[in-house]
């Protein structure tokens, strides 16, 4: 199974139970197995322990009053050996403030009253086990991003050193497309996620890309090949970003004036990387293409290779009018009208009458933009929902904010930090 897919199936899941008293050990271990949990018990928390080192559990559920060591005590132990575990305490009279006091230190994720209502504990580990799960699959995802900024981590350091590296990452890329080559679509929505996760702003604007890119596809009748070839590269058309510092690009959409002329160089270089690097996949040769050439103008004066007219290849100009209407700074009617104005400079004047036609079908997402938790502001409407680190929904998609719901966001962030991306729409 994929690490990064979340996995709620109760049989695949360990749970350790902790109790000096044997009915109570006997009464949990009968209840979660019936919900097919595979249950481990402990008559004491130094077998506890050793249970601990030896394999692993998704939740840990302990008893506070034991002799020797408190529920607590164990379960900060716990934490140290296997800290992605979900701590559950049990107990029957404590401070709540003790308890407050464990969850924000992230000792305890819950605490169950005895005596318990059967449906609360299940709920509770149902719960318990959904974050077990969230924090794996975050994990896997923070390795495989990770990895992938250290595969290019090199190409932010000049042009000549990455191309120098070409041929090396080539090489590596090879290797990544033998893997991938049975599924062509998986490799490209890999390629996506990558540009997602390196920056969330750029994978909204490839969803807009793509989805003038394929109302033009309609409206031209194109072939099964070329909507394929002009859909992947919409997708992908960003993707040398990637080896580029993320504050470049942030200063480029913000202010373009304050990039130095060797960074204007370096980002002039992304269409050839995001050629070199669509190469992972079998049958992309014609992508790669597409993708080199979607900066080229039409009067010539583009980049990377300053192509004029019909030498730019005719899905790169389809392909460069999506893009100029998806990047540009402003509302979507003013950015129609610059597409218009630019037909014959920048534009295939009859690719931007295929834009023009196709626009009216296409359903284009809302532009987004990332933000700080501190630059949240009343009016701003959330492009994608907040959620709590155990996934439950904290402020919905699409939710205008208010000073009362900024306030909730900030209180939840204190107690339990949010880690996710904050994405309005502009």
């Amino acid at each position: 199974m994929n690490p990064t897919e979340s996995n709620t199936d109760p049989k695949l899941h360990r749970i350790l139970v902790i109790d000096d008293e044997e009915i109570v050990l006997v009464g949990l271990r009968e209840t979660l197995a019936r919900e097919g949990h595979q249950v481990v018990t402990a008559s004491n928390p130094f077998l506890a322990l050793q249970e601990l080192q030896k394999q692993p559990f998704s939740v840990i559920i302990s008893d506070h009053h034991m002799p020797g060591v408190t529920g607590l005590e164990f379960l900060a132990q716990a934490k140290e050996i296997q800290p992605d575990a979900t701590r559950i305490l049990i107990t029957a009279v404590l401070s709540l403030d003790t308890v407050i006091d464990a969850i924000n230190h992230g000792e305890i994720y819950r605490f169950i009253v005895k005596p318990w209502l059967r449906e609360e504990l299940l709920a509770t580990v149902k719960s318990a086990v959904q974050r077990y799960d969230l924090i794996r699959r975050n994990s896997a995802l923070q390795a495989e991003a990770i990895a992938l900024n250290q595969q290019f981590m090199g190409l932010n350091k000049s042009l000549e050193l990455q191309m120098a590296r070409v041929a090396e990452q080539n090489q590596n890329l090879l290797k990544l497309n033998e893997a991938l080559a049975e599924n062509l679509q998986h490799s490209v929505q890999l390629g996506l996620h990558v540009l997602q996760t390196f920056h969330p702003a750029l994978g909204n604007q490839a969803w807009r890309v793509h989805e003038v890119c394929r109302a033009m596809a309609d409206t031209l009748n194109l072939s099964i090949e070329k909507r394929q070839a002009l859909g992947f590269s919409a997708w992908l058309h960003d993707i040398g970003l990637i080896g580029i510092h993320r504050d470049i690009i942030q200063r480029l959409e913000e202010n373009p004036d304050s990039l130095s002329p060797s960074e204007k160089t370096l980002l002039q270089s992304h269409p050839i990387l995001g050629q070199d690097l669509v190469q992972f996949g079998h049958h992309l040769e014609e992508v790669g293409v597409i993708i080199r050439a979607h900066h080229e103008r039409f009067d010539g004066t583009g980049f990377p290779d300053q192509l004029k007219g019909e030498a730019i290849p005719w899905l790169s100009r389809l392909l460069a009018v999506a893009v100029g209407f998806a990047e540009f700074n402003g509302e979507d009617d003013n950015a129609v009208e610059a597409v218009k104005l630019s037909s014959g400079t920048a534009y295939d004047p009859d690719a931007v009458r295929a834009f023009l036609r196709a626009l009216p079908k296409a359903t284009v997402p809302r532009k987004e933009r990332e933000v700080l938790l501190a630059e949240l502001a009343p009016g701003m409407v959330l492009a994608k929902g907040i959620y709590t680190a155990n996934g439950l929904l904290l402020i919905p998609e699409g939710q205008p904010l208010c000073e009362s719901s900024i306030n909730k966001i900030q209180n939840h962030n204190r107690v339990d930090p949010i880690s996710q991306a904050l994405l309005v729409y502009c």
